[in-house]
């Protein structure tokens, strides 16, 4: 007995078949008790070999039947704010007749801040904004100090306060008047000394302002 070919056997060559005699005989399709064909995820060739569905051969090469989800847009990052510049306290521009000197130790002699080139009775104004933390006289001069944030202390000397001046606890705004330059220390009576601490070290004072200072001869 002849096998049958593989070819023969498949269901499409089958139904194919089963029209064409049906034409010959002078049928219509509609004649013919022929069920639907449903086929299966899997079709057989002649070749024998077994060719996944659609949605199989996608699965495996790693593509995704499903239609892409959409993705809400990122709203864009607000740019970064530099920090506020502090003002010249006895107004711009900025002149220093003493730069910052760091002591090599921290009991050595240096100069822990800027001299700012004043007269007694000019107005001092507060270049940043604060909490007063302290005022009082040291030594031979008075001493205005505002704590800035948990950090950051900045001190005026000499600075004198009146009968209305400020107070420990008192707020301070940038540009408030907050004394009047005075006489002692090693300014004499030739200069405002600011100097800056934080977390208790002496910094230069410079890194907070914006202009660029103006040396003056010692």
């Amino acid at each position: 007995m002849t096998p049958t070919p593989v070819l023969a056997r498949c269901p499409i060559v089958l139904l194919w078949r089963i029209l064409a005699a049906a034409s010959l005989l002078g049928l219509g399709a509609g004649a013919l008790a022929v069920p639907v064909l449903v086929l299966p995820q899997q079709s057989v060739f002649a070749s024998g070999v077994t060719t996944p569905a659609p949605a199989s051969v996608a699965a495996s090469v790693g593509f995704s039947a499903t239609a892409p989800t959409a993705t809400a847009p990122t709203a864009p990052t607000a740019p970064t704010v530099p920090p506020e510049r502090w003002l010249p306290p006895l107004g711009p521009p900025l002149a220093v007749s003493g730069p910052y000197l760091p002591p090599p130790t921290p009991y050595a002699a240096g100069h822990r801040g800027i001299d700012i080139p004043g007269r007694p009775g000019e107005s001092a104004l507060a270049p940043v904004a604060g909490t007063v933390s302290f005022v009082g006289k040291v030594a031979d001069r008075q001493v205005l100090s505002i704590r800035v944030d948990a950090r950051t202390v900045v001190s005026f000397e000499p600075l004198e306060q009146g009968e209305s001046g400020l107070a420990e606890g008192d707020s301070v705004v940038r540009g408030q008047i907050i004394g009047e330059t005075g006489e002692g220390g090693h300014c004499l009576a030739e200069c405002l000394h600011l100097g800056v601490r934080v977390d208790d070290e002496y910094v230069n004072p410079l890194r907070y302002f914006s202009e660029r200072p103006v040396l003056l001869p010692w």
